[in-house]
């Protein structure tokens, strides 16, 4: 898509009152091209995940949470699957005024909670005042829906979003947030509520929930939407259960004994080296590649920019000249990825080259200077570099052991310069608790991409001391304040996207984290019972598009069994999966 249309021009709106736009235009409901007639309900899928401090997603910002809590609970407007567009949710028709300020939803006559209580603008508008609720931990979820006054109750299904300003993603925040059941919660403490939810309206129910272990998900038979054409042949296992781990290793060990069905691959030593023997060679687990429009993120090492001595430039450059990325490419990953050169990596032609240089070259001896500039010095006595006579010392928080390798090789590295780094490792829990108080010196984040990109959340100078919020570094600059700004009331894509690309030469130049490295694809293992579209995957979809769009196939669940038994071979499924070359709309 060259130019958002997503907003004012999708689905062949109608001209209502005042020349406001009215979305659907009739005859919307049509078959989701990638749903497979050959889908059908039934069986179980078991997945891999991490439990946060919650299944509610308000309250917590793990991916797998966000994937379970989106079964459960439904947002206002749904978007297409290929065209990205808005597409009716809860809502069957919405309105926007012509001075692109206020929203009016209809509600689906037929949207019920799972408890039979209609949906209604009372729950839309009580969702909305507990994620401002000033004592209700939401986090980044207060910035988009603070433009917002109080959702206005037009009547039991009718209910509109008045903005105090005009914002290209205001549609985008008002119609996408899940909305919850006022009579399931009132009067709760929303921080409370965590892993109870008595009533639900998506096609999901909570079945069972362990903590530390797993939460299993229960098909709905009565869920509202199935009437709907775009429903059909989605939504199709019976139950869906997310097995909780900390660590990727001990995740992986569980697919190749059968424990879960399919493990997304991040790790390269994993790809490269550890997917041999029977279940792979005779093809019982198959090893894919799925290549698709995913929006590609970024990750590296957070340095925190609210304390000395991440608050000098000089510093962080120089911490970041100190990390050979590409020796760590080649020695440990296989020249599997590709090096950050840009936040916004894929706003740039040839982004995924793997022989592009990283964003900041490794040079010791510049670094060094830069230390020197900073005011940092050696200790003649202990070799430590010192500054005001307390030596330099990182606390790289962390929650687990699978990247102890990479950071003994930057460690090492900096122990050559004077400066040590100390893994500071904690239990889940501690680590959520600092990493939401911003109790760290540096540390490994990634963030995945998205197909509308807003740079709000993450560099704006008011989000940097929010609690639980996703500005790590604590990023401000008041030239970028000023380029957020600039293009909030900007419709068109590429526009926005070129103050995009000003917004990432201000950030490459400021170094908030240390970038890494990344990889354009999807890195996937499943046992072979399971039918799926031919994409495998969706246009813009992670692994999460497993639960929605596969199903569980009776005849290659029995030939895996006897293939198993016998010990044979099953057919091999081909390596790579690219989306363009294999969706036939």
């Amino acid at each position: 898509m060259k130019k958002q249309f997503a907003i004012f021009a999708l689905l062949l709106p109608a001209l209502g009152a005042a020349g406001e736009l009215v979305f659907p235009a009739d005859g919307w409901d049509a078959r989701n091209p990638l749903a497979s007639d050959e889908a059908v309900p039934g069986g179980r899928l078991v997945l891999n995940g991490v439990q946060g401090k919650s299944l509610n997603a308000y309250l917590d910002n793990f991916s797998s949470t966000h994937q379970i809590f989106g079964m459960m609970y439904e947002t206002l407007l749904g978007m297409d699957s290929i065209t990205a567009d808005f597409t009716p949710g809860l809502a069957s028709r919405w309105r926007i005024s012509d001075d692109r300020t206020s929203f009016t939803f209809e509600l689906d006559p037929a949207a019920k909670w799972s408890d039979g209580k209609p949906v209604t603008a009372e729950d839309v508008r009580w969702t909305w005042e507990k994620i401002m609720d000033p004592a209700s931990d939401t986090g980044h979820h207060k910035l988009s829906l603070g433009v917002f006054d109080a959702p206005e109750v037009v009547d039991a299904r009718t209910v509109r979003f008045n903005a105090r300003e005009v914002h290209w993603r205001n549609l985008m925040s008002a119609g996408t947030f899940e909305i919850l059941p006022k009579h399931a919660f009132e009067g709760r403490d929303f921080n409370t509520i965590n892993f109870e939810f008595p009533a639900v309206s998506g096609p999901y129910r909570l079945a069972a929930f362990r903590e530390n272990v797993s939460v299993t998900l229960e098909r709905r038979p009565d869920w509202w939407g199935w009437g709907r054409a775009s429903n059909r042949g989605v939504h199709n296992f019976q139950t869906v259960t997310h097995r909780f781990f900390t660590d990727q290793d001990n995740a992986f060990d569980a697919l190749k004994k059968g424990d879960i069905d399919v493990f997304a691959v991040y790790t390269a030593r994993q790809w490269a080296n550890e997917t041999q023997g029977e279940r792979f060679d005779r093809h019982w687990i198959v090893k894919q590649r799925v290549t698709n429009h995913q929006p590609v993120g970024f990750q590296g090492f957070a340095m925190n920019m609210r304390r000395a001595p991440y608050d000098d430039l000089r510093v962080r450059r120089a911490l970041a000249m100190l990390l050979d990325r590409g020796t760590l490419n080649s020695a440990f990953m296989f020249d599997a990825y590709f090096l950050h050169a840009s936040y916004y990596e894929d706003l740039y032609a040839g982004a995924f080259a793997k022989d592009k240089p990283a964003l900041v070259p490794f040079d010791p001896a510049a670094a060094q200077k830069l230390l020197a500039e900073a005011g940092w010095a050696r200790n003649a006595k202990t070799g430590a570099l010192e500054k005001d006579g307390r030596p330099f010392v990182i606390n790289f928080l962390t929650r687990d052991t699978a990247n102890d390798r990479f950071l003994a090789f930057y460690a090492a590295e900096l122990k050559k310069h004077g400066i040590d780094l100390k893994i500071d490792r904690k239990d889940f829990a501690s680590w959520m608790r600092d990493m939401q108080a911003f109790n760290f010196d540096m540390t490994w984040s990634a963030w995945g991409g998205g197909i509308f990109r807003d740079p709000e959340y993450m560099w704006s100078s008011a989000e940097a001391d929010r609690p639980s919020g996703v500005n790590t570094t604590g990023f401000r600059d008041p030239a970028v304040d000023a380029l957020i700004e600039k293009q909030k009331t900007i419709f068109d894509l590429a526009e926005r996207n070129a103050i995009l690309r000003e917004i990432d030469a201000a950030l490459t130049a400021q170094i908030p984290y240390i970038l890494l490295w990344n990889i354009n694809s999807t890195r996937l293992l499943y046992w072979d019972k399971f039918g799926r579209p031919a994409t495998v995957l969706g246009k813009y979809g992670s692994d999460s598009a497993v639960a929605s769009l596969w199903w569980f196939d009776d005849a290659l669940a029995d030939e895996l069994a006897d293939a198993m038994q016998n010990n044979d071979p099953l057919p091999a499924r081909p390596a790579e999966i690219s989306f363009d070359a294999t969706f036939k709309p």
